[in-house]
């Protein structure tokens, strides 16, 4: 699903005989529209000769062409910031030099529609307008003298000084949002109320959206205006699924929040418990004060603050966290208000299998099967939406008082759509708990959906035997893999097939196991009804080569002194 957006645009001249408006807009098709966004601009020409018309073209003409041909790694308020400063620079050139452009100068208000957020730019005394649930907003401030007698004086404009201060606004767009970008002769000449009619109108299928900028404009002129009437109209129909870098961009400005305790309030979230403290991150059960409604709310630490990576990874969790909706989750919420940098989620009453298997409770085999398939479950909707989970084990697994599985803490998780440096591929292969990593992550292999699948085999063997098929794994320690110890030893009724299923979860090499988490979970669930051949064992060339190889180098050491003291006794 991608952004979908209704646009109309009008300029007319009105009682003047030259119109110094300018309008353009840009809608581009995939992948530009994913990368760049919609971008639509009025600017009002600020000039008695031709210099005001020459100044709102070019600016215009000048931001929509640069824009698009600013590096997509650039944030859209920097692409911005760089092509409106360039401009203003030449704008100021050419009054400078050219006595017929002398005083040129235009306003310019700037709006661009990027996955689920806009942006605007502004500088002078046009508008921008939202509309949401039948309310109006103005999105930009006038740049005019504040005494009355002033009031059509500006004070900020491309082309008036070498320095331009731009104003930047952002926020989450909606199904339904109408835009408005106006010049003065529109929204001098019509007050909000008319405004706020018409765009209702639009937004309640009365007025044809196509033809709304052009109503717009003739009323103002019909209402006396004598200014240039200029109008650009913008209703979006369907937004996308959230953006990355989007989230990013929103985030950024966010401070982190000091740490809390419990009867503090953050916004209107009242922190009733700290569940958990870690180096990194820290959770708090939250009580909704609006609607009474238990959360947990997710933050890094103040210690972390100050680190751009850490609040970078910390966003792309939560974007991850919003991608995943299936029952198998704790699903995000968004607050109205946000002040500080953390997220929401739903809370539910349990226990983790950690906490479970810390307080002694003995799972059964049916309950270890029961986990076991919902588990599975859960990291297959990962796996669909091109994410690796890369930390499965228990103290990340929820058991709910509702029966209901859940796979928490999406830290160290990563997304097919998210690009990974290439120096921290190494550091990347080894995020995770050391006894849940699969062997080739010692080798500094990408972690992947059979290494998740290979967890998910980890923590059923844990959760029934309370050990680990390689034995326990210490940080920094590099193990070698022999053969998995048969469950069956720790626990003998542990019925055959499941210990087949269970070994070929782990398997050392990587072509022994479980491809999808579909194959997983249809062997937990067809049982002995269609179980699953013991594996072969493994040749020791594939198990041990080093010892293999070491084997031989010393035989044939041998055989060759033997050889070597015959020949010497003849």
């Amino acid at each position: 699903m991608s952004l979908s957006v209704t646009t109309s645009h009008a300029s007319l001249a009105g009682p003047r005989e030259r119109n110094e408006d300018f309008v353009g807009m840009v809608t581009p098709t995939d992948p530009e529209l994913s990368t760049k966004g919609l971008m639509a601009a009025v600017a009002d020409g600020v000039s008695g000769n031709e210099g005001g018309r020459e100044a709102s073209e070019y600016t215009v003409r000048g931001l929509l062409a640069d824009y698009y041909a600013t590096p997509d790694t650039w944030e859209i308020s920097t692409a911005l910031e760089r092509v409106v400063s360039a401009i203003n620079s030449w704008v100021l050139s050419q009054g400078a030099a050219r006595r017929e452009m002398a005083g040129m100068a235009t306003t310019l208000t700037a709006l661009v529609l990027r996955g689920r957020m806009y942006y605007t730019a502004h500088v002078g005394d046009s508008r921008c307008y939202l509309l949401r649930n039948g309310t109006l907003q103005r999105l930009t401030q006038d740049h005019v003298w504040e005494r009355p007698e002033m009031r059509h004086v500006l004070t900020r404009a491309i082309g008036l000084d070498s320095r331009i201060a731009i104003d930047h606004g952002m926020g989450e767009m909606q199904v339904g949002d109408l835009f408005l970008l106006a010049s003065d002769g529109v929204w001098a000449a019509l007050s909000e109320y008319d405004i706020t009619a018409l765009l209702s109108d639009v937004a309640r299928g009365q007025q044809p959206a196509q033809d709304a900028a052009q109503a717009l404009c003739e009323r103002a002129l019909a209402a006396g205006s004598q200014d240039n009437a200029s109008a650009i109209v913008l209703r979006v129909d369907q937004v996308p699924q959230g953006d990355l870098r989007d989230l990013l961009s929103q985030e950024r400005h966010l401070h982190v929040p000091p740490r809390l305790k419990p009867g503090q309030m953050i916004d209107h979230y009242l922190v009733e418990e700290v569940i958990h403290v870690s180096p990194a991150s820290l959770l708090y059960r939250v009580r909704d004060t609006h609607g009474g409604r238990q959360l947990v709310l997710k933050t890094i630490t103040p210690e972390r603050a100050d680190d751009p990576q850490e609040c970078s990874a910390f966003t792309h969790e939560e974007w991850l966290a919003k991608r995943v909706v299936a029952r198998f989750f704790p699903q995000v919420i968004t607050p109205q208000q946000k002040s500080y940098l953390y997220y929401l989620t739903t809370w539910h009453a349990g226990s983790t299998l950690q906490q479970l298997l810390d307080a002694g409770i003995h799972f059964t085999v049916p309950e270890a099967i029961a986990h076991g398939t919902q588990l599975v479950r859960a990291i297959g909707a990962l796996h669909r939406r091109s994410i690796i989970h890369r930390d499965i084990k228990p103290a990340n697994t929820h058991v709910g008082d509702d029966k209901q599985l859940r796979v928490l803490d999406m830290g160290v998780a990563q997304s097919g759509l998210k690009a990974e440096s290439a120096n921290a591929t190494q550091q990347a292969a080894m995020a995770g708990t050391p006894s849940f990593l699969a062997p080739e992550q010692f080798e500094a292999k990408a972690a992947s959906r059979q290494t998740d699948l290979y967890a998910a085999g980890v923590t059923l063997y844990y959760l029934l035997t309370r050990r680990y098929p390689y034995g326990e794994i210490e940080p920094f320690q590099h193990p070698r893999f022999g053969t998995p110890v048969p469950p069956t030893r720790y626990r003998p009724d542990i019925p055959w097939w499941l210990e087949n299923v269970l070994l070929k979860a782990v398997a050392r090499d990587p072509a022994d196991r479980f491809e999808t988490a579909e194959e997983f979970l249809l062997a937990l669930e067809r049982g002995a009804s269609r179980p699953l051949a013991a594996p072969a064992p493994t040749p020791l060339v594939r198990r041990d080569p080093v010892s293999l190889w070491r084997t031989v180098a010393i035989v044939s050491l041998v055989l060759n002194l033997l050889l070597l003291y015959l020949i010497a006794v003849r």
